[in-house]
């Protein structure tokens, strides 16, 4: 008994000791995660004791006081060591904060210093050059990739820390003669956040872009979050082109509660007025089960035809804009089979795909649409005329599984088109990615519970003025009954227009 009394206690002495080990001995290094979740409010002297055994941090610089746009004084440092997490933290430093630059590793002596806010933002102070080890120089910094509504709900997880906004714009879009100088309001299709840019900084007369990726670093100025590039070259103009999607893809139901030959549908937008008999279009469906023939790879992409993707030409009819409007099965009821009747929406194509080929290519069958297993899509063309070079006006994918997308050579895949999801130039590597599955087209919608009936909502905030999202779609999946009506997806959280 006194043996297992004595070999409790050394477990509790051992697991007191944070990130040691019997025969082991404490990491002088603290994480900058550990270093922020000491701050509750109030100023924090930094000590052995709070810090768990540790008096230094191990860190990279991301500060750049080249271009004059970062709080003056400010060395502004980041690590990932605990978890992974990447986290950063603001030095008042002073003329010396310039002496350092992207990718310089340090090692800095932290105890005793004390951490506080200084107008929002959390410092780290006391510190002085001598403090100061540089350990290396021209150390890659991974490229952080952050969306705009992470860094709005979470402030605190990326102050202080390197990020690039993605496909980032203006709203409403810039003049030709619109200057960076001053505070804007950036958007990456996914929120908002301000842009700052100090009238006295190198680039501040530099043009506004109409896309481009922002590298900078964010900070919470009196409770505010804001984002600051640090030179004229952390904006990487992607585009001066506006391209406009004339129809959106806003909804579909793939599996209806009961049989799904000839009442599965698509729900689309029309971003412009149209007139599909002076402007036809098309829309095709693939299907990617394993037994769906051709196998292998799509060789001719959307337009391989047989059990793998099935074409609905679009030649009558009007859509106005802003309006919805439905290309399906013939039976035009919400959710199959003795369900609610939707017959006096704008049908622009009703179609029975049970008994009947597609236009062009593609096999009658029970089921156009998947209902789980391998990934199932649909495209939009402004063309009647599909073939494999053809580009879609929008697409969408559900799930990821088959045989979908090859480098080749030569390449094999379904060709995708800019839009919330997917984009045909990388926009981080500035890589050509035409297809899905290629380079970061890898976002797809996820398959509901087979047979119930669930309507999948595509609701986001489309500007046809900037030719983009403005808020991206996601997906809600709306349970309908026999009995459920039509604003049930027209309704709140569709997709609209601003």
């Amino acid at each position: 008994m006194r043996t297992i009394l004595i070999y409790a206690a050394l477990l509790f002495v051992w697991g007191c000791k944070k990130d040691t080990y019997p025969g082991g001995s404490i990491s002088p290094y603290i994480a900058l995660y550990d270093i922020r979740d000491l701050y509750r409010g109030n100023d924090v002297v930094l000590t052995t004791d709070n810090m768990y055994g540790s008096n230094s941090i191990a860190v990279m610089v991301v500060s750049d006081h080249s271009g004059g746009n970062l709080p003056a004084g400010l060395l502004v440092v980041q690590d990932s060591r605990r978890l992974s997490q990447l986290r950063g933290i603001s030095i008042p430093l002073g003329t010396e904060a310039a002496d350092y630059v992207p990718g310089d590793s340090l090692i800095i002596h932290v105890e005793g210093k004390v951490l506080k806010k200084v107008d929002g933002i959390l410092e780290l102070t006391g510190i002085k050059k001598e403090d100061i080890t540089k350990v290396s120089s021209g150390n890659p910094i991974p490229v952080n990739r952050v969306t705009t509504n992470l860094i709005v709900a979470n402030p605190d997880a990326y102050e202080s820390t390197l990020a690039v906004v993605v496909k980032g714009g203006f709203d409403p879009l810039p003049g030709p003669k619109d200057k960076l100088s001053g505070d804007k309001v950036l958007n990456d299709g996914f929120g908002d956040i301000a842009l700052h840019t100090e009238a006295t900084a190198l680039f501040a007369d530099s043009l506004m872009p109409v896309s481009a990726n922002f590298y900078g670093i964010m900070f919470n100025v009196n409770g505010t979050p804001q984002f600051r590039v640090r030179k004229g070259d952390d904006v990487v103009v992607l585009s001066s082109t506006i391209e406009i999607a004339s129809v959106l893809i806003t909804g579909f139901i793939s599996d209806v509660k009961g049989a799904d030959g000839n009442y599965e549908y698509i729900q689309m937008m029309a971003t412009q007025d149209i007139d599909f008999a002076a402007t036809p279009y098309a829309v095709v469906v693939t299907n990617n089960a394993n037994a769906s023939i051709p196998t292998g790879y799509p060789a001719k992409g959307w337009a391989t035809g047989s059990m793998r993707t099935f074409k609905l030409n679009l030649y009558t009819g009007k859509a106005a804009k802003g309006t919805f409007f439905y290309v399906g099965g013939d039976g035009k009821m919400i959710n199959g089979p003795a369900s609610t009747s939707i017959s006096s929406s704008n049908w622009i194509r009703a179609f029975n795909y049970v008994t009947n080929d597609g236009d062009g290519f593609g096999t009658k069958t029970g089921g156009l649409m998947a209902n789980s297993g391998n990934a199932f899509g649909m495209a939009v063309f402004k063309d009647s005329v599909v073939t494999v070079d053809s580009r879609p006006v929008d697409v969408i994918f559900i799930s990821s599984g088959g045989s979908l997308y090859t480098e080749g050579p030569p390449a094999k895949g379904y060709r995708i088109t800019n839009t919330d999801f997917y984009d045909v130039i990388n926009p981080v590597t500035l890589q050509e990615q035409p297809f899905y599955r290629s380079g970061s087209n890898t976002i797809s919608l996820a398959y509901n519970t087979a047979d119930l009936g669930y309507f999948y909502m595509l609701g986001g905030t489309y500007n046809p003025a900037l030719g983009k999202w403005t808020k991206a779609r996601t997906q809600t999946n709306v349970l309908l009954t026999k009995t459920s009506a039509l604003t049930e997806i027209e309704g709140t959280g569709s997709t609209t227009l601003k």
